[in-house]
């Protein structure tokens, strides 16, 4: 396999050793079906990186034929595609096949540092498998990767830096799910009436979107190349939950007429674009307003209260979607709350770049501190753990 963990200069006063001297590999092993089981008969199984979100297992699946097992904590790295997610056990748990976990020797290395490791290389994992049909790895793969290893004080020093700003990450990360959730009780409250705004009390009206919106086709718009790079200017956009797919240097047919609601004519999925882009796929339909009674942004959010499931593979916007109907104030009121909400969306705006950041400097430490290429001071306190 190729070599991952590798480097060519070992820093002063680190030793280059393979992680299977210091640490044990307990390769997975899955249990009978027949044993599978929702009572919370057994030990939680852990088969794979489904069964890992945000970095701890979760119990998806139980199973009373024990295999293989992990202690609570320890570290358990995937080993079928995709190869190389890193978490930890958040209780005692029976390894299937898709798993491994790694115990290390702490005299040698401390959880911590192995742990950083394994994260380090992620990436690394990821780029074998792309354009490969490289899905698996084995216990002697694993235990032959090659670590350059510091003393246990600079290991420790290390891991405090990192783990400073894990805990940044993770404060901001609460506080945008806290500025989303006040986002989304705000826009029900103010988009259905219940909350009026000061200087507004006349009645709403129900209109249909299709009275609200017209639509464009895409077909000018769409990219013809494929070939992305975050070095070009131009984004190239879907409906759906990726929004940006890359970036273009295709200089025409740039959508301009901004803004304007991008719609998946097959999913019903949409976005608020503010920004000139290409397009993806023929299915999507550029939404403005009609008329000049209409604000577009109150129109968009409006949608997002929609009840609509789409069923069938067919396009929704012509057939279905436009005749669904929303209570629609006059113009002044639309623009007010409108405003309201936009300013909700540019605080988590500002506080989704402000994460991009600090996970950006998290990466450059990551890669930085592990490899010795600057090193943790000696003068850091470290508070061992017991």
């Amino acid at each position: 396999m190729p070599t991952i963990g590798r480097k060519k200069t070992i820093p002063d006063g680190w030793r280059q050793v393979r992680l299977g001297d210091i640490a044990d590999v307990v390769m997975g092993q899955s249990p009978s079906s027949d044993a599978y089981n929702e009572l919370g008969n057994g030990l939680p199984l852990v088969q794979g990186n489904h069964d890992i979100k945000n970095r701890k297992t979760v119990t998806n699946i139980w199973t009373s034929e024990i295999t293989k097992t992990a202690e609570m904590g320890d570290v358990i790295l995937t080993v079928r595609a995709p190869v190389g997610c890193v978490g930890l056990a958040s209780e005692k748990i029976c390894l299937g096949r898709g798993v491994c976990a790694i115990k290390p020797h702490e005299d040698q290395i401390t959880k911590a540092f192995l742990y950083k490791f394994l994260e380090l290389n992620e990436s690394k994992w990821k780029m074998l498998e792309q354009g490969s049909t490289f899905t698996a790895v084995n216990g002697s793969d694993i235990r032959k990767l090659t670590i350059n290893l510091p003393p246990l004080p600079e290991q420790r020093r290390i891991v405090c830096i990192l783990e400073t700003w894990d805990k940044m990450i993770d404060e901001l990360i609460k506080i945008i799910g806290l500025k989303r959730l006040e986002k989304d009780l705000l826009a029900r409250k103010m988009l259905t009436g219940a909350a009026r705004l000061q200087g507004f009390s006349n009645k709403w009206s129900v209109k249909r979107l299709g009275d609200l919106l017209d639509y464009e086709q895409p077909t000018k718009y769409l990219v013809k190349d494929a070939e992305y790079n975050d070095n070009h200017s131009v984004p190239v956009l879907t409906a759906g939950k990726t929004f940006v797919l890359g970036y273009t240097n295709e200089n025409t047919g740039i959508f301009t007429d901004l803004p304007v609601i991008i719609f998946d004519d097959f999913t019903t999925a949409n976005k608020y674009v503010t920004f000139p882009f290409k397009a993806k796929s023929s299915a999507m339909k550029m939404l403005k307003a009609k008329g000049d009674e209409t604000d577009l942004k109150f129109v968009f959010e409006k949608m997002q209260l929609l009840n609509f499931q789409p069923g069938e593979h067919k396009r929704y916007w012509i057939s279905e979607y436009q005749e669904q109907e929303i209570e629609v104030p006059e113009l002044e009121e639309q623009r007010a709350i409108a405003s309201v909400l936009t300013k909700a969306d540019e605080i988590i705006y500002i506080l989704k770049k402000k994460l991009a950041n600090l996970q950006s400097q998290k990466t450059y430490l990551l890669n930085a501190l592990m490899t010795g290429t600057i090193r943790a001071p000696e003068t850091l306190t470290v508070i061992t753990e017991k």
